[in-house]
């Protein structure tokens, strides 16, 4: 068989499967070729440049940056979320929607999954997933102490026993303030049965959902109660923090910024965190930018869902 023929059999193969909709088998009868020879051609085409593989970007949605923030931090995966206006609400509502949509397709049976309190984005999120039939989650645990200001104490205790709801699994609620006025404190609620029972499943978590703050701690949080002094700030930023994952600070490398206050507060550490297999980072919005690449470039989080406007800002030099 001339050069051209076989040019001309690897065009006719590939009309008939991309143009014509057939099936190889049925190229195979057609044509009365086996179907070896079709698998065969069909790869020769896209190898050789007869088939050309073109995928189109719908509208809203941002490839190319979800490949770059996934190049440039290895990460997982990245979900960059279409937004209209670079404020904080129209920045919580996208990124809470695709959250949403992220958990409720890639949830696996008998997941045991880790939920941080006082955190506006997982809100947002929790308000837009859809009821999941099937595959149900085993447990959703609260990795921070949910027990804070009465005002704002049903969004802590909604976040798990909403999400548990929604995933069909066991709610585990962690009875304690996030943060304690003193290490004796901590120690007395570490003894209580229930604040154990919930962080003893900290290490058996598969998906651990958290939002990331700046050093400066978001509303809902300093109106919970459960946020250091601005003199404690002060003295964290001395020490190189930058931001925090569930009230657990660390600096411009991601690295924890370990100190005496680490010792008032009840939840989940961030070497606990480095052990699960799925750690989702739910944030956005300017203020956060710093902090957000410090988690990727430490490798605190390995899934990041955000907006166009903060990943565009990521991908830009420190």
């Amino acid at each position: 068989m001339s050069r051209t023929d076989e040019l001309r059999m690897m065009l006719r193969v590939s009309q008939l499967y991309h143009e014509d909709r057939l099936k190889q088998a049925e190229i195979s009868q057609r044509l009365h070729v086996s179907q070896a020879t079709i698998s065969r051609l069909l790869k020769r085409a896209e190898d050789e440049g007869v088939v050309r593989v073109t995928i189109v970007a719908p509208r809203g949605t941002y490839p190319q940056f979800e490949g770059a923030l996934r190049q440039q931090y290895d990460v997982t995966e990245a979900i960059v979320a279409e937004c209209f206006e670079d404020r904080e609400e129209p920045i919580l509502s996208a990124i809470g929607a695709a959250a949403a949509h992220y958990l409720e397709t890639t949830l696996s049976e008998g997941d045991v999954i880790g939920i941080s309190s006082w955190s506006a984005s997982l809100l947002r999120m929790v308000d837009a997933i859809h009821p999941i039939k099937r595959p149900r989650a085993e447990r959703v645990v609260q990795i921070l102490g949910g027990i804070g200001n009465p005002s704002v104490q049903t969004h802590a205790t909604q976040l798990t026993g909403r999400l548990a709801a929604l995933t069909g699994a066991e709610a585990q609620l962690l009875p304690a303030q996030g943060v304690v006025n003193s290490s004796a404190a901590r120690l007395v609620m570490l003894g209580d049965t229930y604040v154990r029972a919930a962080m003893d499943q900290f290490r058996r978590m598969t998906v651990a959902l958290v939002g990331i703050g700046a050093l400066q701690p978001s509303v809902m949080l300093a109106n919970s109660g459960n946020s250091f002094t601005d003199a404690e700030l002060q003295e964290l930023a001395r020490s190189g923090a930058i931001g925090d994952i569930c009230v657990r600070f660390f600096d411009r490398d991601g690295k924890p910024v370990h100190g005496p206050l680490d010792d008032r507060v009840i939840g989940v550490t961030l070497e606990e965190l480095k052990q699960t297999p799925r750690v989702i980072g739910v944030a956005g919005g300017e203020r956060k930018v710093e902090a957000i690449r410090a988690c990727l470039k430490g490798g605190l989080i390995n899934v990041l869902i955000t907006d166009k406007f903060t990943a565009e800002r990521l991908l830009k030099p420190a």
